[in-house]
């Protein structure tokens, strides 16, 4: 997303006012666009760490699920496809077997013709040998036959011998000439018969193949199907376990709230009490902007700001009680004010946390909490003066990194710090 706002020409203009004003824009989407990767990221802070764990485990087995069966999807495809090649090619495969049979039957049929022909033409031979020549005995006739009606018979008698000589070898030589043809479709029949056989034993290979890759996605779907089992199951306990952590959060929260707001009507009555000493009065306006009371308590940005926003695990809507300052682990967090501590303790959620109450100002009973801290430098009970170092930042608690998570109290309730510094 950031890269298609940067992405966005400039229009080509002259005035270079009008310029200014789209790059100011364009680093102001930019800056938002940053603003909301970094509070969705933030918002992960309200989850624990075991919770996230599981979660993303969750997700790994369900994406892996998916993958894997949308494989054994395929692989089952193809194999259905390799199976249906199967049937056609065994169909090939016996129609040229067929062929080759009947070729080989034909060629048989031939040969035992020519044989059959040869023999005929054989014989032929043999009586015109014993008989002698057929044109020389029409020449004998010619030279010694006395009656012509005779002589005409006796030729025709000749002739008819030659003619049947020269059918029987005319039949021999296109017998064999079929021979040839039949020998030919026989070897063609035989190479037919090879191409299907060697195609049909590479598709039966194929098809083993994917038949075990079938049989092993499916084997590995459900084993994937128990892992997702497993790592939903997990994620309920996690999940259930910070439901339970939410909940004494929450009461913990009450509580706070209810020191808080005791310790500013206590302070309101001192309040007022002094001004009626004074003889003036702190008048009953409710709480004001403080227009930069409190002093900022680390020098870094804001990564997520004060504000309702949906749970990215939960999906329920909560109230970010602070700001989120991006500031390394180690960096000193100072004393927004001059106040009072009133607690530090470590709480599961918020980790290593500590309360400072400032007293009463402008019509309300201040106090700031800054949460996620690796360590103190001051303790309860100690007052602490404007600027001084109270702790240093850590990710301590549910955190997903080294960051400030800083409360402003009004009367024990949260609200917007920017509207206290």
């Amino acid at each position: 997303m950031l890269a298609s706002i940067a992405s966005v020409p400039f229009a080509a203009a002259d005035d270079h006012g009008l310029k200014q004003k789209k790059t100011h824009a364009l680093k102001h989407q930019k800056n938002q666009v940053q603003n909301r990767i970094n509070g969705a990221n933030h918002d992960l802070d309200e989850s624990s760490a075991q919770l996230r764990q599981a979660t993303a485990q969750l997700q790994h087995a369900q994406a892996q699920l998916t993958a894997a069966r949308a494989h054994l999807a395929k692989t089952q495809g193809e194999l259905a496809a390799a199976e249906a090649l199967d049937q056609e090619m065994q169909a090939k495969l016996d129609a040229a077997v067929r062929r080759l049979h009947q070729a080989r039957a034909d060629l048989t049929k031939g040969r035992k013709k020519v044989v059959h022909q040869q023999d005929d033409l054989g014989r032929i031979v043999v009586q015109n040998y014993q008989a002698g020549d057929p044109s020389l005995m029409g020449l004998s006739m010619v030279l010694t036959s006395q009656d012509p009606a005779q002589l005409s018979g006796q030729l025709n008698s000749v002739q008819n011998v030659i003619d049947k000589e020269s059918v029987v070898l005319d039949r021999l030589q296109a017998t064999k000439a079929l021979l040839i043809v039949q020998e030919n479709q026989v070897a063609k029949a035989k190479q037919q018969v090879a191409v299907q056989r060697k195609a049909a034993a590479e598709n039966l290979v194929r098809k083993r193949e994917l038949k075990q890759q079938a049989e092993d996605a499916e084997a590995n779907v459900a084993n994937l199907v128990s892992l997702r089992a497993d790592a939903e199951q997990e994620a309920e306990k996690a999940k259930a376990a910070d439901l339970a952590t939410l909940r004494s959060l929450q009461q913990e929260r009450t509580r706070i709230s209810g020191i808080l707001e005791r310790r500013a009507e206590a302070a309101r009555r001192r309040a007022a009490a002094a001004a009626r000493r004074a003889g003036s009065s702190i008048g009953d306006s409710g709480p004001t902007r403080s227009n930069g009371f409190l002093d900022y308590p680390v020098n870094a940005p804001v990564t997520s700001p004060f504000g309702w926003r949906i749970h990215p695990i939960y999906g329920y809507r909560s109230l970010h009680d602070g700001i989120d300052f991006g500031a390394g682990c180690g960096t000193p967090i100072r004393a927004a004010a001059a106040g009072k501590v009133i607690s530090e303790y470590y709480q599961t959620a918020w980790g290593n946390r500590i309360i400072i109450d400032h007293g009463f100002h402008r019509g309300v009973g201040l106090a700031t909490i800054s949460n996620h801290l690796s360590g103190y430098a001051v303790h309860t009970g100690q007052h602490v003066r404007r600027g001084q170092i109270v702790g240093y930042v850590g990710t301590t608690g549910w955190s997903t990194g080294c960051h400030l998570h800083f409360t402003v109290m009004q009367n024990g309730t949260p609200v917007n710090p920017q509207n206290w510094f």
